[in-house]
């Protein structure tokens, strides 16, 4: 992938980032990673904290492109994208159907049971009662998300029928619908797309639970191994999973899938995210690097999928 291109072909760049959801603060810190990466390289780029003023602040300002570094609702569902293809102005990541689908999980997981692939099995209970019925069909343990969140907030791992409905609730106050799937026992992968390109899959590892929140961006005995640890034809099977599966969504430019490995070595789809963590703790710029790509690299080559046209 080539990255050395004269950065003045990019104009006037605004990041991104903050925003009002519950990933603000991943977002800030993502933002002013890039924000600071750009500018080192020569790149006329400048932040904003989007907020209720964000119509008026693109309509002041000259913006020639935009990079999105907005996680979760208002930023990674499609709303942002929306504005800016409305605006004419170019943007990184997927578009604004990619960015829906991909943000709500229960779609997501129809569109891949359609279309034959692995994901695991789920329900969507609206009442307690809803709880006691899925347990008996789908046993335990469990995984309780809300439909609409990232960055593993809001979700939580259940053994009973009791922590199932706590988690139900608990879930919402993030979303009005939660998604109950199936805990599939085994490593976790996580695996980035950059343009064409498949990067090097991320077996993750943690005395947590599961991956989640604290793991993520907190804690530091989180374990991260890459070279991956599979074998040559295990690598070949996840990585054309993802890429089918991101495909399936229309992703476009990059995103980074979610995947678990069951103990008969099958491939389970978790989720897809349409614009990855790109903090210290965040694992696409670690899989970028091993692909030969530093940071500044890495945000030049996404942000030179806003050269072509949607």
């Amino acid at each position: 992938m080539n990255t050395t291109i004269d950065t003045s072909i990019f104009g006037r760049v605004a990041v991104l980032f903050g925003g009002n959801s519950a990933e603000r603060e991943v977002s800030l810190k993502s933002g002013n990673a890039v924000l600071t990466a750009l500018k080192s390289v020569g790149v006329d780029a400048f932040g904003i904290d989007v907020g209720t003023d964000f119509l008026e602040t693109i309509s002041s300002q000259k913006i020639d492109r935009a990079f999105i570094m907005l996680h979760g609702r208002g930023g990674e569902d499609g709303t942002i994208q929306g504005v800016l293809e409305y605006a004419g102005i170019p943007y990184t990541g997927s578009g604004v159907l990619s960015s829906a689908l991909a943000m709500n999980k229960l779609r997501t997981k129809q569109i891949w049971h359609g279309l034959g692939l692995l994901t695991p099995q789920h329900s969507v209970p609206i009442s307690a009662n809803d709880c006691s019925k899925i347990s008996e069909s789908l046993g335990f343990p469990l995984v309780v998300k809300p439909v609409n969140e990232g960055s593993s907030i809001g979700i939580s791992k259940v053994n009973s029928l009791d922590e199932l409905i706590g988690a139900w609730q608990t879930a919402g106050k993030y979303d009005s619908k939660i998604l109950v799937e199936k805990f599939i026992s085994g490593p976790e992968f996580t695996v980035g797309i950059l343009g064409k390109e498949i990067l090097p899959p991320i077996r993750v590892g943690t005395n947590h639970e599961f991956y989640d929140f604290d793991a993520k961006y907190l804690a530091n005995d989180t374990s991260y191994q890459i070279p991956s640890g599979l074998s040559a034809d295990e690598e070949f099977s996840l990585k054309d999973l993802v890429e089918r599966a991101c495909r399936a969504l229309d992703i476009r430019d990059w995103a980074r899938a979610d995947v678990m490995q069951d103990d008969q070595g099958r491939f389970w789809l978790l989720e897809v995210n349409t614009i990855p963590g790109m903090t210290d703790h965040s694992l696409f710029p670690m899989a970028a690097k091993a692909a030969g790509l530093d940071f500044c690299q890495l945000v030049i080559a996404i942000l030179s999928g806003t050269l072509e046209k949607r």
